[in-house]
């Protein structure tokens, strides 16, 4: 490992993330209130897009996301909002908002539009995450757990971005055959995280979805996170291509993942399995959410 080259990329990581409260455009000025005092109401939420609402900016990040199974459960948005950063509130489907699982495998992990970090930049990473709407009406997710299996990408995640990693020892392993693929994701959080934290996922990839219903487009066309960072909430923006979706069937799930993120534990399976053969993601500078 070159730490050299690490310490040189996290540095340039650090000068990258100043927030900005620029808008990309006097339209974008408008609805975050950047450089003119601040709209005294939130604006409606964006409509949901499947590819990236605007440009993100200079890219700060890359990031490849590959290998994804997305679990979602319906949550109560009373019992939501309170773990959402301020300025943010659950963004709804039908009245209903949803908490989502999602391991996979992170790879080539760059800074700027640099090469891909080695050894450090390729990790399995299990989330738990929530769906938030800001006051500017921009749609984005909270993180509420991130288990990552390397310890530098997740001291440097925590302190550069406020992000509630965990180091933990995980795997992700093919199973099945060809005509019947499937995956297996397991997780087990180290100290000084919460021991005993993790579990299994187990899947089963099936054909391909060419036209997303609406549930599926809102759990997944998400172009940025929200995130309290030093006492403000700021919005951190990415771009990707059009996510490439399968029906999944879940054969096994015993992690014990979103109770220890402070949710309540799911009361039964989860309405909506999927997975993605991934993409590959880009991010643009923070921005201060009104």
């Amino acid at each position: 490992m070159d730490t050299g080259r690490v310490n040189a990329d996290l540095t340039r990581a650090a000068r990258l993330l100043h927030p900005t409260g620029r808008a990309a455009s006097a339209a974008e000025a408008a609805r975050t209130g950047a450089g003119g005092g601040r709209s005294a109401d939130p604006v409606p939420p964006e409509p949901v897009t499947r590819t990236a609402p605007r440009p993100v900016g200079p890219v700060i990040l890359t990031q490849g996301w590959r290998d994804l199974a997305f679990l979602h459960w319906p949550a109560d948005p009373a019992a939501v909002a309170p773990l959402l950063p301020p300025g943010t509130e659950p963004d709804l489907f039908d009245g209903t908002t949803y908490v989502g699982l999602v391991p996979f495998r992170m790879e080539r992990v760059g800074i700027g539009r640099g090469p891909a970090v080695p050894y450090l930049g390729t990790f399995a990473e299990t989330n738990v995450r929530l769906y938030s709407v800001d006051r500017a009406g921009r749609r984005g997710v909270v993180f509420r757990s991130l288990e990552a299996a390397r310890l530098i990408p997740t001291l440097a995640a925590r302190l550069l971005f406020a992000l509630p990693y965990q180091w933990a020892a995980m795997t992700l392993t093919r199973h099945g055959t060809p005509t019947d693929p499937q995956l297996r994701y397991a997780t087990r959080r180290h100290r000084p995280g919460r021991a005993g934290t993790g579990g299994t996922v187990h899947i089963r990839i099936r054909g391909r979805i060419t036209d997303p219903d609406p549930l599926t487009d809102f759990l997944t066309a998400r172009w940025g996170l929200h995130v309290h960072w030093h006492g403000r909430t700021l919005y951190l923006p990415n771009t990707h291509p059009r996510w490439p979706l399968h029906h999944a069937d879940l054969l096994h799930h015993d992690t014990n993942l979103i109770p220890a993120a402070g949710l309540p534990a799911p009361g039964g399976p989860p309405v909506s399995v999927l997975y993605s053969p991934g993409v590959k993601a880009q991010f643009g500078p923070p921005q201060r959410c009104p």
